[in-house]
Protein backbone atom coordinates (compact mmCIF):
# COMPACT_ATOMS: atom_id res chain seq x y z
CA UNK A 1 0.00 0.00 0.00
CA UNK A 2 1.42 3.37 -1.07
CA UNK A 3 2.12 5.76 1.78
CA UNK A 4 1.90 9.52 1.35
CA UNK A 5 4.18 11.99 3.15
CA UNK A 6 2.70 13.89 6.07
CA UNK A 7 2.53 17.67 6.05
CA UNK A 8 5.46 17.78 8.47
CA UNK A 9 7.52 15.64 6.11
CA UNK A 10 6.61 17.80 3.13
CA UNK A 11 7.77 20.95 4.92
CA UNK A 12 11.15 19.36 5.71
CA UNK A 13 11.53 17.78 2.24
CA UNK A 14 11.01 21.16 0.54
CA UNK A 15 13.55 22.80 2.81
CA UNK A 16 11.05 25.21 4.35
CA UNK A 17 11.87 24.13 7.89
CA UNK A 18 14.82 22.23 9.33
CA UNK A 19 14.43 19.16 11.50
CA UNK A 20 15.48 21.22 14.54
CA UNK A 21 12.92 23.94 13.78
CA UNK A 22 10.21 21.33 13.29
CA UNK A 23 11.03 19.77 16.65
CA UNK A 24 10.66 23.19 18.29
CA UNK A 25 7.31 23.76 16.54
CA UNK A 26 5.95 20.35 17.60
CA UNK A 27 6.95 20.96 21.21
CA UNK A 28 5.22 24.35 21.20
CA UNK A 29 2.22 22.80 19.46
CA UNK A 30 1.75 20.40 22.36
CA UNK A 31 2.07 23.21 24.92
CA UNK A 32 -0.34 25.65 23.22
CA UNK A 33 -2.65 23.19 21.45
CA UNK A 34 -2.17 25.30 18.29
CA UNK A 35 -2.18 24.18 14.67
CA UNK A 36 1.07 23.35 12.89
CA UNK A 37 0.20 25.52 9.88
CA UNK A 38 -0.29 28.58 12.05
CA UNK A 39 2.75 28.05 14.27
CA UNK A 40 5.32 27.71 11.46
CA UNK A 41 4.20 31.10 10.11
CA UNK A 42 3.86 32.84 13.47
CA UNK A 43 7.32 31.68 14.56
CA UNK A 44 8.76 33.10 11.34
CA UNK A 45 10.08 29.81 9.94
CA UNK A 46 7.93 29.87 6.78
CA UNK A 47 6.28 32.73 4.89
CA UNK A 48 2.64 32.49 3.88
CA UNK A 49 3.66 32.71 0.21
CA UNK A 50 5.82 29.57 0.61
CA UNK A 51 3.33 27.68 2.77
CA UNK A 52 0.17 28.01 0.65
CA UNK A 53 1.49 26.02 -2.37
CA UNK A 54 2.53 23.20 -0.02
CA UNK A 55 -0.93 23.15 1.59
CA UNK A 56 -2.54 23.19 -1.85
CA UNK A 57 -0.52 20.16 -2.98
CA UNK A 58 -0.95 18.28 0.27
CA UNK A 59 -4.70 18.73 0.71
CA UNK A 60 -5.66 18.98 -2.95
CA UNK A 61 -7.30 22.39 -2.42
CA UNK A 62 -6.72 24.99 -5.15
CA UNK A 63 -4.97 28.24 -4.34
CA UNK A 64 -6.72 31.31 -5.77
CA UNK A 65 -6.49 35.09 -5.93
CA UNK A 66 -9.63 36.72 -4.56
CA UNK A 67 -9.41 39.38 -7.26
CA UNK A 68 -10.72 36.71 -9.64
CA UNK A 69 -13.99 36.62 -7.68
CA UNK A 70 -16.40 39.56 -8.00
CA UNK A 71 -17.28 41.41 -4.82
CA UNK A 72 -21.01 40.78 -4.43
CA UNK A 73 -23.10 40.53 -1.24
CA UNK A 74 -24.21 36.97 -0.55
CA UNK A 75 -27.91 36.27 0.13
CA UNK A 76 -27.22 34.38 3.35
CA UNK A 77 -28.69 36.05 6.41
CA UNK A 78 -26.75 33.83 8.82
CA UNK A 79 -23.46 35.31 7.61
CA UNK A 80 -24.38 38.74 9.00
CA UNK A 81 -24.61 37.18 12.46
CA UNK A 82 -21.26 35.43 12.03
CA UNK A 83 -19.01 38.36 11.05
CA UNK A 84 -16.87 38.10 14.20
CA UNK A 85 -16.58 34.34 13.66
CA UNK A 86 -15.46 34.85 10.04
CA UNK A 87 -12.85 37.43 11.04
CA UNK A 88 -11.47 35.30 13.85
CA UNK A 89 -11.46 32.16 11.69
CA UNK A 90 -10.09 33.98 8.60
CA UNK A 91 -12.84 32.60 6.36
CA UNK A 92 -14.11 34.76 3.48
CA UNK A 93 -17.36 33.72 1.73
CA UNK A 94 -17.03 34.08 -2.05
CA UNK A 95 -20.13 32.79 -3.81
CA UNK A 96 -23.08 30.41 -3.60
CA UNK A 97 -23.81 27.82 -6.29
CA UNK A 98 -26.92 25.70 -5.74
CA UNK A 99 -26.45 24.32 -2.22
CA UNK A 100 -22.69 24.92 -2.03
CA UNK A 101 -20.89 27.85 -0.38
CA UNK A 102 -17.42 28.60 -1.73
CA UNK A 103 -15.12 30.09 0.94
CA UNK A 104 -11.50 31.21 1.02
CA UNK A 105 -9.38 30.01 3.94
CA UNK A 106 -5.75 30.05 5.04
CA UNK A 107 -5.79 26.91 7.17
CA UNK A 108 -7.33 23.75 5.62
CA UNK A 109 -6.65 21.81 8.83
CA UNK A 110 -9.22 23.86 10.75
CA UNK A 111 -12.09 21.48 9.95
CA UNK A 112 -14.21 22.24 13.06
CA UNK A 113 -14.69 25.86 11.98
CA UNK A 114 -15.66 24.82 8.45
CA UNK A 115 -18.12 22.34 9.91
CA UNK A 116 -19.54 25.05 12.19
CA UNK A 117 -20.10 27.26 9.13
CA UNK A 118 -21.96 24.43 7.39
CA UNK A 119 -24.25 24.07 10.41
CA UNK A 120 -24.85 27.84 10.59
CA UNK A 121 -25.69 28.27 6.89
CA UNK A 122 -27.21 24.89 6.08
CA UNK A 123 -24.99 24.75 2.97
CA UNK A 124 -22.20 22.44 1.91
CA UNK A 125 -18.90 24.37 2.33
CA UNK A 126 -16.16 24.04 -0.32
CA UNK A 127 -12.84 25.68 0.62
CA UNK A 128 -10.14 27.27 -1.54
CA UNK A 129 -6.81 28.66 -0.32
CA UNK A 130 -5.97 32.39 -0.39
CA UNK A 131 -3.61 34.83 1.28
CA UNK A 132 -4.62 36.08 4.72
CA UNK A 133 -4.47 39.76 3.75
CA UNK A 134 -6.80 39.10 0.79
CA UNK A 135 -9.24 37.24 3.03
CA UNK A 136 -9.24 40.04 5.62
CA UNK A 137 -9.79 42.67 2.92
CA UNK A 138 -12.70 40.67 1.44
CA UNK A 139 -14.41 40.29 4.83
CA UNK A 140 -14.05 44.02 5.54
CA UNK A 141 -15.37 44.89 2.06
CA UNK A 142 -18.41 42.62 2.54
CA UNK A 143 -19.34 43.46 6.10
CA UNK A 144 -17.83 46.89 6.81
CA UNK A 145 -14.60 48.22 8.28
CA UNK A 146 -13.18 47.61 11.70
CA UNK A 147 -12.58 44.64 13.91
CA UNK A 148 -15.02 43.28 16.44
CA UNK A 149 -15.35 45.50 19.47
CA UNK A 150 -15.43 42.56 21.87
CA UNK A 151 -12.14 41.37 23.41
CA UNK A 152 -10.51 38.37 21.79
CA UNK A 153 -11.20 35.00 23.42
CA UNK A 154 -8.91 34.15 26.28
CA UNK A 155 -7.74 37.74 26.74
CA UNK A 156 -8.10 39.42 30.12
CA UNK A 157 -9.86 42.76 30.31
CA UNK A 158 -7.52 45.71 29.81
CA UNK A 159 -7.85 48.87 31.82
CA UNK A 160 -6.26 52.17 30.91
CA UNK A 161 -3.17 52.51 33.08
CA UNK A 162 -1.87 55.73 34.55
CA UNK A 163 1.46 57.22 33.56
CA UNK A 164 3.05 55.88 36.75
CA UNK A 165 2.65 52.12 36.98
CA UNK A 166 2.88 50.20 40.25
CA UNK A 167 4.38 46.75 40.66
CA UNK A 168 1.03 44.98 40.50
CA UNK A 169 0.18 46.76 37.25
CA UNK A 170 3.57 45.78 35.77
CA UNK A 171 2.83 42.12 36.44
CA UNK A 172 -0.63 42.60 34.92
CA UNK A 173 0.96 44.08 31.77
CA UNK A 174 3.47 41.22 31.57
CA UNK A 175 0.67 38.67 31.86
CA UNK A 176 -1.33 40.38 29.09
CA UNK A 177 1.70 40.59 26.82
CA UNK A 178 2.29 36.85 27.28
CA UNK A 179 -1.24 35.86 26.25
CA UNK A 180 -1.36 33.81 23.05
CA UNK A 181 -3.87 36.13 21.26
CA UNK A 182 -1.62 39.15 21.86
CA UNK A 183 1.49 37.31 20.71
CA UNK A 184 -0.34 36.22 17.56
CA UNK A 185 -1.61 39.73 16.89
CA UNK A 186 1.85 41.30 17.21
CA UNK A 187 3.37 38.56 15.04
CA UNK A 188 0.65 39.16 12.47
CA UNK A 189 1.42 42.90 12.37
CA UNK A 190 5.12 42.15 11.82
CA UNK A 191 4.48 39.42 9.23
CA UNK A 192 2.11 41.58 7.19
CA UNK A 193 4.57 44.46 7.26
CA UNK A 194 7.35 42.29 5.89
CA UNK A 195 5.08 40.79 3.22
CA UNK A 196 4.09 44.33 2.20
CA UNK A 197 7.78 45.38 1.91
CA UNK A 198 7.27 47.98 4.65
CA UNK A 199 10.31 49.75 6.08
CA UNK A 200 8.46 51.07 9.16
CA UNK A 201 5.39 50.26 11.24
CA UNK A 202 3.59 53.13 13.00
CA UNK A 203 1.29 52.17 15.91
CA UNK A 204 -0.50 55.32 17.04
CA UNK A 205 -3.13 55.66 19.80
CA UNK A 206 -5.95 58.17 19.35
CA UNK A 207 -9.05 58.94 21.38
CA UNK A 208 -11.35 56.50 19.58
CA UNK A 209 -9.01 54.08 17.82
CA UNK A 210 -5.56 52.57 17.56
CA UNK A 211 -4.09 53.26 14.10
CA UNK A 212 -1.56 51.03 12.36
CA UNK A 213 0.26 52.34 9.29
CA UNK A 214 2.99 50.79 7.14
CA UNK A 215 5.57 52.90 5.29
CA UNK A 216 5.97 51.22 1.91
CA UNK A 217 8.41 52.70 -0.61
CA UNK A 218 8.50 55.89 1.45
CA UNK A 219 4.71 56.42 1.62
CA UNK A 220 2.50 55.64 4.64
CA UNK A 221 -0.45 53.29 4.07
CA UNK A 222 -3.12 52.71 6.73
CA UNK A 223 -4.07 49.09 7.42
CA UNK A 224 -6.85 47.44 9.39
CA UNK A 225 -6.47 48.48 13.05
CA UNK A 226 -6.48 46.07 16.00
CA UNK A 227 -9.06 46.61 18.77
CA UNK A 228 -8.26 49.76 20.76
CA UNK A 229 -8.67 47.93 24.06
CA UNK A 230 -5.58 45.88 23.17
CA UNK A 231 -3.39 49.00 23.07
CA UNK A 232 -1.68 48.40 26.43
CA UNK A 233 -1.14 44.70 25.66
CA UNK A 234 0.37 45.37 22.20
CA UNK A 235 2.66 48.12 23.49
CA UNK A 236 3.80 45.95 26.40
CA UNK A 237 4.50 43.01 24.09
CA UNK A 238 6.67 45.15 21.82
CA UNK A 239 8.50 46.73 24.76
CA UNK A 240 9.24 43.31 26.23
CA UNK A 241 10.59 42.15 22.86
CA UNK A 242 12.92 45.18 22.73
CA UNK A 243 13.89 44.80 26.42
CA UNK A 244 12.43 48.20 27.31
CA UNK A 245 10.97 49.25 30.66
CA UNK A 246 7.24 48.51 30.46
CA UNK A 247 6.61 50.48 33.66
CA UNK A 248 7.98 53.73 32.18
CA UNK A 249 5.40 55.58 30.10
CA UNK A 250 6.47 59.18 30.65
CA UNK A 251 9.74 59.16 28.68
CA UNK A 252 10.72 58.08 25.14
CA UNK A 253 12.56 54.75 24.91
CA UNK A 254 14.57 53.03 22.18
CA UNK A 255 15.56 49.40 21.73
CA UNK A 256 16.35 46.81 19.11
CA UNK A 257 16.13 43.07 18.68
CA UNK A 258 16.93 40.45 16.04
CA UNK A 259 14.01 38.23 15.07
CA UNK A 260 13.07 35.73 12.39
CA UNK A 261 9.95 36.66 10.42
CA UNK A 262 8.62 34.45 7.63
CA UNK A 263 11.96 32.66 7.46
CA UNK A 264 13.98 35.90 7.14
CA UNK A 265 16.42 37.45 9.60
CA UNK A 266 15.17 40.92 10.51
CA UNK A 267 16.48 43.58 12.89
CA UNK A 268 13.70 45.53 14.60
CA UNK A 269 14.47 49.00 15.89
CA UNK A 270 11.67 50.03 18.26
CA UNK A 271 11.13 53.62 19.45
CA UNK A 272 8.37 54.76 21.82
CA UNK A 273 7.19 58.26 22.65
CA UNK A 274 4.40 59.36 25.04
CA UNK A 275 1.40 61.09 23.42
CA UNK A 276 -1.90 62.45 24.68
CA UNK A 277 -3.67 59.08 24.38
CA UNK A 278 -0.81 56.72 25.25
CA UNK A 279 2.53 55.58 23.85
CA UNK A 280 3.10 55.82 20.10
CA UNK A 281 5.50 53.23 18.68
CA UNK A 282 7.52 53.20 15.47
CA UNK A 283 9.21 49.96 14.42
CA UNK A 284 11.94 50.10 11.77
CA UNK A 285 12.33 46.78 9.95
CA UNK A 286 15.87 46.22 8.79
CA UNK A 287 16.05 43.09 6.68
CA UNK A 288 19.72 42.17 6.57
CA UNK A 289 19.45 40.40 3.23
CA UNK A 290 18.08 43.55 1.57
CA UNK A 291 21.04 45.87 2.09
CA UNK A 292 22.55 46.84 -1.24
CA UNK A 293 25.77 44.96 -1.91
CA UNK A 294 26.93 47.23 -4.71
CA UNK A 295 26.67 50.84 -5.78
CA UNK A 296 25.30 49.92 -9.20
CA UNK A 297 22.04 48.63 -7.73
CA UNK A 298 21.33 52.06 -6.20
CA UNK A 299 20.74 53.46 -9.68
CA UNK A 300 23.39 56.16 -10.30
CA UNK A 301 24.04 57.07 -13.97
CA UNK A 302 27.26 55.56 -15.37
CA UNK A 303 29.12 58.89 -15.37
CA UNK A 304 28.29 59.57 -11.70
CA UNK A 305 29.07 55.97 -10.73
CA UNK A 306 32.51 56.16 -12.34
CA UNK A 307 33.40 59.52 -10.78
CA UNK A 308 32.05 58.52 -7.35
CA UNK A 309 33.99 55.22 -7.47
CA UNK A 310 37.17 57.20 -8.18
CA UNK A 311 36.51 59.44 -5.18
CA UNK A 312 35.99 56.60 -2.72
CA UNK A 313 39.23 55.00 -3.94
CA UNK A 314 41.31 58.03 -2.90
CA UNK A 315 43.71 57.51 0.03
CA UNK A 316 42.44 60.58 1.93
CA UNK A 317 39.95 63.42 1.76
CA UNK A 318 36.31 64.01 2.67
CA UNK A 319 33.27 62.85 0.70
CA UNK A 320 29.79 64.00 1.68
CA UNK A 321 26.35 62.57 0.83
CA UNK A 322 23.45 64.96 1.30
CA UNK A 323 19.67 64.92 1.18
CA UNK A 324 16.66 64.97 3.51
CA UNK A 325 15.82 62.27 6.04
CA UNK A 326 14.90 58.99 4.32
CA UNK A 327 16.71 59.73 1.06
CA UNK A 328 19.05 56.73 1.32
CA UNK A 329 22.25 58.54 2.34
CA UNK A 330 23.39 55.90 4.83
CA UNK A 331 22.65 53.08 2.37
CA UNK A 332 24.86 54.79 -0.22
CA UNK A 333 27.71 55.11 2.26
CA UNK A 334 27.32 51.47 3.35
CA UNK A 335 27.54 50.41 -0.30
CA UNK A 336 30.67 52.56 -0.69
CA UNK A 337 32.26 50.97 2.40
CA UNK A 338 31.52 47.49 1.08
CA UNK A 339 33.07 48.38 -2.28
CA UNK A 340 36.37 49.55 -0.79
CA UNK A 341 36.54 47.10 2.12
CA UNK A 342 39.54 44.77 2.09
CA UNK A 343 41.83 43.20 4.71
CA UNK A 344 44.42 45.92 4.13
CA UNK A 345 42.16 48.71 5.40
CA UNK A 346 40.78 49.48 8.82
CA UNK A 347 37.30 50.98 8.65
CA UNK A 348 35.55 52.55 11.65
CA UNK A 349 32.06 54.09 11.69
CA UNK A 350 30.30 56.18 14.30
CA UNK A 351 26.53 56.27 13.80
CA UNK A 352 23.24 57.23 15.42
CA UNK A 353 21.84 54.64 15.23
CA UNK A 354 23.79 51.73 13.73
CA UNK A 355 21.28 50.54 11.13
CA UNK A 356 23.01 47.53 9.58
CA UNK A 357 25.90 45.48 10.87
CA UNK A 358 28.69 45.36 8.31
CA UNK A 359 31.12 42.45 8.25
CA UNK A 360 34.73 43.50 8.85
CA UNK A 361 33.79 47.06 9.87
CA UNK A 362 34.17 48.47 13.41
CA UNK A 363 30.86 50.22 14.15
CA UNK A 364 30.24 52.55 17.10
CA UNK A 365 26.82 53.63 18.39
CA UNK A 366 26.76 57.16 19.83
CA UNK A 367 25.41 57.44 23.38
CA UNK A 368 25.02 61.12 24.32
CA UNK A 369 23.69 60.20 27.80
CA UNK A 370 27.16 58.94 28.75
CA UNK A 371 29.09 61.54 26.76
CA UNK A 372 29.77 59.46 23.64
CA UNK A 373 28.85 62.05 21.01
CA UNK A 374 29.97 62.22 17.40
CA UNK A 375 32.71 64.70 18.33
CA UNK A 376 34.01 62.78 21.35
CA UNK A 377 33.84 59.48 19.50
CA UNK A 378 35.74 60.92 16.54
CA UNK A 379 38.60 62.07 18.80
CA UNK A 380 39.06 58.48 19.96
CA UNK A 381 38.60 57.01 16.48
CA UNK A 382 41.51 58.96 14.96
CA UNK A 383 43.76 57.41 17.63
CA UNK A 384 42.72 53.90 16.48
CA UNK A 385 44.82 54.13 13.29
CA UNK A 386 41.90 53.89 10.83
CA UNK A 387 42.18 54.18 7.07
CA UNK A 388 38.52 55.02 6.50
CA UNK A 389 36.13 56.81 8.87
CA UNK A 390 32.38 57.08 8.36
CA UNK A 391 30.48 59.67 10.42
CA UNK A 392 26.74 59.11 10.50
CA UNK A 393 25.98 62.84 10.31
CA UNK A 394 27.80 66.16 10.73
CA UNK A 395 25.53 68.13 13.05
CA UNK A 396 27.78 70.76 14.64
CA UNK A 397 31.01 72.69 14.23
CA UNK A 398 33.00 70.45 16.57
CA UNK A 399 32.22 67.30 14.55
CA UNK A 400 32.80 69.13 11.25
CA UNK A 401 36.18 70.47 12.42
CA UNK A 402 37.46 67.05 13.53
CA UNK A 403 36.20 65.45 10.29
CA UNK A 404 38.07 68.01 8.17
CA UNK A 405 41.24 67.60 10.26
CA UNK A 406 41.03 63.80 9.88
CA UNK A 407 40.66 64.15 6.10
CA UNK A 408 43.72 66.43 6.00
CA UNK A 409 45.86 64.03 8.04
CA UNK A 410 45.65 61.00 5.77
CA UNK A 411 42.18 59.54 6.44
CA UNK A 412 39.36 58.95 3.98
CA UNK A 413 36.25 60.43 5.64
CA UNK A 414 32.64 59.77 4.64
CA UNK A 415 29.72 61.63 6.17
CA UNK A 416 26.19 62.95 5.55
CA UNK A 417 24.48 66.33 5.80
CA UNK A 418 20.84 67.39 5.64
CA UNK A 419 20.80 69.87 2.75
CA UNK A 420 18.65 70.10 -0.37
CA UNK A 421 21.44 69.93 -2.93
CA UNK A 422 25.15 69.30 -3.27
CA UNK A 423 26.20 72.97 -3.28
CA UNK A 424 24.18 73.58 -0.12
CA UNK A 425 26.41 71.17 1.81
CA UNK A 426 29.44 73.40 1.20
CA UNK A 427 27.59 76.50 2.38
CA UNK A 428 26.33 74.64 5.46
CA UNK A 429 29.86 73.68 6.55
CA UNK A 430 31.10 77.24 6.05
CA UNK A 431 28.16 78.53 8.10
CA UNK A 432 29.05 76.07 10.87
CA UNK A 433 32.45 77.75 11.13
CA UNK A 434 34.75 75.44 9.16
CA UNK A 435 37.71 77.40 7.75
CA UNK A 436 37.25 77.90 4.01
CA UNK A 437 40.84 77.00 3.07
CA UNK A 438 40.71 73.80 5.15
CA UNK A 439 37.43 72.74 3.53
CA UNK A 440 38.81 73.46 0.05
CA UNK A 441 41.91 71.38 0.82
CA UNK A 442 40.05 68.37 2.21
CA UNK A 443 36.85 68.07 0.14
CA UNK A 444 36.71 65.44 -2.62
CA UNK A 445 33.09 65.99 -3.64
CA UNK A 446 29.43 66.07 -2.59
CA UNK A 447 26.76 63.61 -3.74
CA UNK A 448 23.13 64.74 -3.41
CA UNK A 449 20.37 62.17 -3.74
CA UNK A 450 16.67 61.39 -3.41
CA UNK A 451 14.67 58.17 -3.57
CA UNK A 452 11.81 57.78 -6.05
CA UNK A 453 9.43 54.85 -6.29
CA UNK A 454 10.07 52.37 -9.11
CA UNK A 455 7.21 51.67 -11.46
CA UNK A 456 5.89 48.12 -11.32
CA UNK A 457 6.96 46.58 -14.64
CA UNK A 458 3.97 44.23 -14.59
CA UNK A 459 1.33 46.96 -14.82
CA UNK A 460 2.90 50.30 -15.85
CA UNK A 461 1.06 52.11 -18.63
CA UNK A 462 2.70 54.08 -21.42
CA UNK A 463 1.06 57.47 -22.05
CA UNK A 464 1.78 60.73 -23.84
CA UNK A 465 2.84 63.48 -21.49
CA UNK A 466 0.41 66.21 -20.49
CA UNK A 467 2.09 69.61 -20.24
CA UNK A 468 0.00 70.50 -17.17
CA UNK A 469 1.64 67.71 -15.22
CA UNK A 470 5.15 68.99 -15.84
CA UNK A 471 4.66 72.75 -15.90
CA UNK A 472 6.93 73.09 -12.87
CA UNK A 473 9.82 71.36 -14.63
CA UNK A 474 12.64 73.22 -16.30
CA UNK A 475 14.06 71.66 -19.41
CA UNK A 476 12.36 69.44 -21.94
CA UNK A 477 10.22 66.66 -20.44
CA UNK A 478 10.02 63.31 -22.23
CA UNK A 479 7.27 63.08 -24.84
CA UNK A 480 6.36 59.56 -23.75
CA UNK A 481 6.31 58.40 -20.17
CA UNK A 482 4.68 55.77 -17.98
CA UNK A 483 2.08 55.97 -15.25
CA UNK A 484 1.34 53.72 -12.30
CA UNK A 485 -1.67 51.38 -12.53
CA UNK A 486 -1.67 48.69 -9.83
CA UNK A 487 -1.76 44.88 -9.82
CA UNK A 488 -1.23 41.88 -7.51
CA UNK A 489 2.56 42.09 -7.85
CA UNK A 490 2.69 45.61 -6.39
CA UNK A 491 -0.31 45.33 -4.02
CA UNK A 492 -2.28 47.74 -6.23
CA UNK A 493 0.13 50.65 -5.62
CA UNK A 494 1.61 50.73 -9.12
CA UNK A 495 5.11 50.87 -7.62
CA UNK A 496 7.56 48.18 -6.56
CA UNK A 497 10.69 49.27 -4.70
CA UNK A 498 12.70 52.48 -4.94
CA UNK A 499 15.69 53.80 -6.86
CA UNK A 500 17.93 56.82 -6.38
CA UNK A 501 18.30 59.98 -8.41
CA UNK A 502 21.63 61.79 -8.00
CA UNK A 503 23.78 64.84 -8.62
CA UNK A 504 27.54 64.78 -8.02
CA UNK A 505 29.55 67.94 -7.39
CA UNK A 506 33.31 67.21 -7.66
CA UNK A 507 35.65 69.58 -5.79
CA UNK A 508 37.47 70.85 -8.88
CA UNK A 509 40.13 73.58 -8.70
CA UNK A 510 37.58 76.19 -9.80
CA UNK A 511 35.04 75.03 -7.18
CA UNK A 512 37.73 75.19 -4.49
CA UNK A 513 38.48 78.80 -5.48
CA UNK A 514 34.82 79.68 -4.86
CA UNK A 515 34.97 77.90 -1.49
CA UNK A 516 37.99 80.00 -0.44
CA UNK A 517 36.10 83.09 -1.60
CA UNK A 518 33.13 81.93 0.54
CA UNK A 519 30.79 82.20 -2.44
CA UNK A 520 27.12 81.39 -1.95
CA UNK A 521 25.54 78.04 -2.85
CA UNK A 522 23.93 79.39 -6.04
CA UNK A 523 27.30 80.50 -7.45
CA UNK A 524 28.89 77.13 -6.63
CA UNK A 525 25.95 75.27 -8.15
CA UNK A 526 25.99 77.33 -11.36
CA UNK A 527 29.72 76.78 -11.84
CA UNK A 528 29.34 73.03 -11.20
CA UNK A 529 26.55 72.82 -13.82
CA UNK A 530 28.70 74.69 -16.32
CA UNK A 531 31.42 72.10 -15.67
CA UNK A 532 29.06 69.23 -16.44
CA UNK A 533 27.16 68.49 -13.22
CA UNK A 534 23.65 67.25 -14.01
CA UNK A 535 21.08 68.38 -11.41
CA UNK A 536 18.89 65.92 -9.54
CA UNK A 537 15.85 66.66 -11.65
CA UNK A 538 17.65 65.91 -14.92
CA UNK A 539 18.65 62.48 -13.64
CA UNK A 540 15.04 62.02 -12.58
CA UNK A 541 13.77 62.93 -16.06
CA UNK A 542 16.19 60.43 -17.59
CA UNK A 543 14.70 57.71 -15.40
CA UNK A 544 11.20 58.83 -16.43
CA UNK A 545 12.18 58.50 -20.09
CA UNK A 546 13.52 55.00 -19.37
CA UNK A 547 10.19 53.99 -17.80
CA UNK A 548 11.77 53.50 -14.37
CA UNK A 549 9.60 56.03 -12.48
CA UNK A 550 6.93 58.67 -13.08
CA UNK A 551 6.98 62.42 -13.58
CA UNK A 552 4.90 62.91 -10.45
CA UNK A 553 7.44 60.98 -8.37
CA UNK A 554 10.37 63.08 -9.61
CA UNK A 555 8.43 66.28 -8.99
CA UNK A 556 7.42 65.09 -5.50
CA UNK A 557 11.01 64.63 -4.30
CA UNK A 558 12.58 67.61 -6.11
CA UNK A 559 10.07 70.41 -5.48
CA UNK A 560 12.64 72.53 -3.73
CA UNK A 561 14.77 72.40 -6.89
CA UNK A 562 12.20 74.29 -8.99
Amino acid sequence: MESYPTLKERLVERGLVSAEELERVLKLQQEQQSRLTRLVVELGFVSEDDLLPVLSDHFGIPQVSLKDFPLTPLPIEQLLDAVDFLKLSRIAPLKVEEQELLVAITDPTDLPRLHALEIATGLRVRPVLAKEKEITARIEALFGNGYATEPLPGLPAVREAEAVVDEEEVEHLRDMASEVPVIRLVNQILNRALESRASDIHIEPFESQLKVRYRIDGILHEVDPPPRQLKAAIVSRLKILARLNIAERRLPQDGRIKVKIAGKDVDLRIATIPTLYGESIVIRLLERAQIFSDLESLGPPPAILQRFSEMISKPHGMLLVTGPTGSGKTTTLYAALQKIDDPGKKIITIEDPVEYQLSGVNQIQVKPQIGLTFANGLRSIVRQDPDVIMIGEIRDFETAEIAVQAALTGHLVFSTLHTNDAAGAISRLLEMGVQDYLLASSLLGVLAQRLVRRLCLSCRKEVEYASAKVEDFTGEPPKIHWEAQGCDACSDTGYLGRIGIFELLPATAEICKLIVQRSDAASIRNLAISQGMRPLREDGLDKVAQGVTTLSEVLRVTREEG
